[in-house]
């Protein structure tokens, strides 16, 4: 009797996952990372490199030396980096503060319009495929707690709740430095090169190489992070940061022979 017991859940647990195999679900999907921290790190870090790479296209274009691409661009990162480490800051520490009012509005109305705001999740499950009974034992099982219909009305007005969310602090720093990293990737070749050539048009290529090497990096990082196919991230930032390069340097070009601003 004691054997029966111990094997029946072993078989119900194989003819399950042989069930599972031949209705096709297949390997499960790889599960990306989350946090609004990786949002911060892609976005500045591809901001930061088209960013100076056009700043060094327009002033190579322009025919400015070393020393004019390194004063600008260093000093337009570092600038830069501070505002967009503020701009995150204030943005998400002002969707902290919405958030934090929502929960407040979210308590009374379930509170004050317990009815309605049960109507409302009911509706809700009825959509996603829920027949009316069953979303209506749902429901009248969250009613018994606040703190869940709370939640729910959160979830259901996409709204993330203020505990959840990373710390505004946090998302400003990561940013500051995600652009100071990979916007100085540009840059440096400038430096790399000061001891083995003088020829500003080699230093202009070996930053067009070190942008693309860093582009091409973000972009495999993102599809790392996103679950997504390696050469489509990657080959989408090296598009992005090549059409920012090639329009900063045609207006370069342009101001500088078309509309003769010369020095």
């Amino acid at each position: 009797m004691a054997g029966n017991t111990t094997t029946t859940p072993f078989l119900q647990d194989t003819e399950a996952a042989t069930a599972e195999k031949n209705s096709g679900g297949g390997r499960r999907p790889k599960q990306p990372w989350k946090g609004d921290l990786v949002k911060s790190i892609v976005y500045s870090g591809l901001d930061a490199i088209i960013t100076s790479f056009s700043l060094i296209s327009s002033i190579s274009a322009g025919r400015l030396s070393s020393v004019d691409v390194l004063v600008l661009g260093f000093a337009n990162l570092v600038a830069d980096g501070i505002s967009m480490g503020m701009g995150d800051y204030v943005s998400s520490n002002t969707e902290h503060d919405v958030a934090a009012k929502e929960r407040l509005v979210t308590e009374w109305d379930v509170a004050n319009r317990r009815r309605c705001q049960e109507q409302s999740l009911i509706n809700r499950y009825q959509a996603l495929g829920m027949t009316h009974e069953d979303a209506t034992t749902v429901v009248n099982i969250f009613a018994k707690y606040g703190d869940v219909m709370v939640e729910e009305k959160m979830i259901q007005n996409g709204i993330l709740s203020p505990e959840e969310a990373e710390k505004p602090w946090k998302s400003g720093l990561v940013t500051f430095g995600a652009f100071l990293l990979f916007g100085s990737a540009p840059i440096l070749s400038f430096i790399v090169l000061i001891p083995f050539t003088q020829n500003d048009t080699v230093k202009f290529i070996g930053a067009c190489v070190m942008s693309a090497l860093a582009l091409a990096a973000l972009g495999i990082a993102k599809a790392k992070i996103a679950g997504q196919n390696y050469v489509v991230s990657a080959g989408g930032t090296l598009f992005n940061g090549a059409i920012a390069g090639f329009a900063a340097y045609v207006i370069g070009w342009g101001l500088r022979n078309v509309a003769g601003l010369e020095d």
